[in-house]
This record gives structure tokens, sequence and C-alpha cells, in this order.
């Protein structure tokens, strides 16, 4: 059960109207890096989680989400507020108008136009928010990682949006929103790690002749050598065609039923194309004769 506080997480203050900032800021209202996208990406890892543990640390997570999505949406709101009046009294002449709203260039007067300047669930090109966006794939030691990698995608996004304001008050929300990416993602390291087993996801071992095989498939000037194929760990594959049918001739091949492999030869034959001939195409026909054929009748 969900209870609403009419107080925010974190106090929002703008100090003056700036809607195509608002319209950035949608990124992190209804974009894939968004607060919508990680609350209903924790909050359907929680339903399904069967450790206590990480049950209990998904659910806090996924409502605390939801709490930044209410701050991200009040600074949108905030940062709209002005504009919006003007456009639904009409107070300037619509060239004004709508030069205000386009500000630095961005969609902002589409969204002013489209949402009334409310926090859409879109991000800041337009694109309406997806369920698409929410990766959960129900295993923890894969959908943790996954998890990690959102919340540092997120916090990129929100350096991001602090580098394009001078607003303090707007910079001052943005610094604790993204500070809390830090957090979750400390959190979800640790979850990841206090696990028995955590690598490689999921229960199945990899097949130990091809575990710790590199293949170095792009060869040449820049090729380099680090911990991610030190031969210490990594049977290093330089010889190209090592590479190729590693476990056999390569080919695909199935086995069918006699009616089926009749039936299949019949499609073979009755669509066989002969090599032999070159057949005049609708296209040749269509375009005229060659240019040296047509020199040739002048």
């Amino acid at each position: 059960m969900f209870a609403h506080n009419k107080r925010l997480q974190y106090t929002v203050r703008v100090s003056q109207s700036n809607p195509a900032l608002a319209n950035l800021l949608l990124e992190q209202f209804g974009g894939p890096q968004g607060e919508l996208a990680a609350a209903c990406r924790y909050f359907t890892q929680a339903l399904g989680e069967e450790d206590p543990g990480r049950k209990d640390m998904l659910m806090d997570i996924a409502t605390e989400e939801l709490s930044h999505l209410e701050v991200i949406g009040t600074l949108v709101a905030m940062l709209n507020k002005g504009a919006k009046g003007k456009l639904a009294e009409a107070t300037d002449t619509e060239a004004e108008l709508f030069r205000s709203l386009q500000g630095a260039g961005n969609d902002s007067h589409v969204t002013q136009v489209l949402y009334g300047g409310g926090p859409a669930l879109v991000n800041s090109g337009g694109q309406l928010w997806t369920a698409g966006y929410i990766d959960t794939i129900g295993e923890p030691s894969a959908d943790l990682r996954s998890n990690i990698a959102a919340e540092a995608r997120a916090k990129i996004v929100y350096e991001r949006l602090i580098n394009v304001t001078d607003d303090p008050g707007v910079r001052d929300a943005l610094t604790f929103l993204m500070t809390r990416e830090v957090a979750h993602q400390q959190s979800f390291e640790k979850a990841l790690y206090s696990m028995d087993k955590s690598f490689p996801p999921g229960k199945l071992p990899g097949d130990p002749r091809f575990t710790n095989v590199y293949f170095n498939l792009s060869q040449g000037e820049g090729d380099t050598t680090g911990p991610w194929n030190d031969p210490a760990v990594f049977q290093v594959e330089n010889d190209v065609a090592n590479a190729h049918s590693i476990d056999g001739d390569g080919m695909a091949s199935v086995a069918m039923a006699p009616d089926e492999e009749a039936a299949v030869q019949a499609l073979a034959t009755r669509t066989m194309s002969s090599p032999d001939t070159s057949p005049v195409t609708g296209a040749e026909l269509a375009s005229g004769p060659p240019v040296e054929q047509a020199g040739q009748r002048r």
C-alpha cells in the first residue's frame, strides 16, 4: 500500500521560467533513463524477488524513485509555469509567444501546445514513454547488473542537465537527484556481490572450452592488450581462421521426416533459377535501348 506525503523529498526552488530547460528535463521524467522507468523496473523486480533482503531493498528504491519522479515533474511544471499562463491567456502576440516557447530551439513549443506545460510522459524529443524501457528479466544476478548500469546512465544524464543551466535552485535539486543515483548504484553493487554466486549470471556454467577464450577479430593498427584479454586469464586467439567453425564444419543442418524432405526438394525444384539465362526485365524495357545502340542508330 502506498500513501502520498504532500512534501517533496527535496525542495524545488526555481528562479525563473524556462520552458526550453523544462523540455530538456522531461528526459528524466518520461525518458528511458528517467525516474518512472527506474521505479517500474525496481518495482517489478521486487514483486518477483525470492530473497527477502533484496525484495525490501528493491521496494524501498522503487518507492524513492517515485518521489524523484515527483521532484523532476515539479521542476518541469515550475519552469513552465510562466509560459503556461501566457499561452493560456494569449497575453503576447502570436510571434512573441512562439518565440518565447521555442527557447533555445528545442521542442518546448510542442510540449506547451500538446500538454499545456505540464510534465508529460515523453522524453525531451517528444517520444512517448514505453514499457519497453523496462528490461527486467527475473534473474537477480542479471537484473542487478542492469540496475547498476541504469543508475550510471541516469547519473550521466543528470550531469548533462546540470551543465546546461545556471539556475541555482534547479542545479541544487538536480544535484540531489544525481547523488541518489550514486547511492542506489552502491546498494545494487553490494546486493550483487553479497550473493554466493553472482557470476556468471544464472545457474548454468559456461562451456569451459570457450569461457576464457578471447578472439582477436579486429586486427591491425590499434591492437591493444589489457585486463580484458590478459593472456594470464584468457586464451588469446590471434589466428582469425581459428575463430571459424570452432566446433565442426560450421554448416547448418536439420534432420527431417521423409515427407518433409520430399516437400522441400519439390519446393527447391519448382523455384530453381537458371544461371545460364539473361531474361529481359521490365526495368530494361522501360529504360529503352542501351545508349550505344541508340548511338549506332544515329
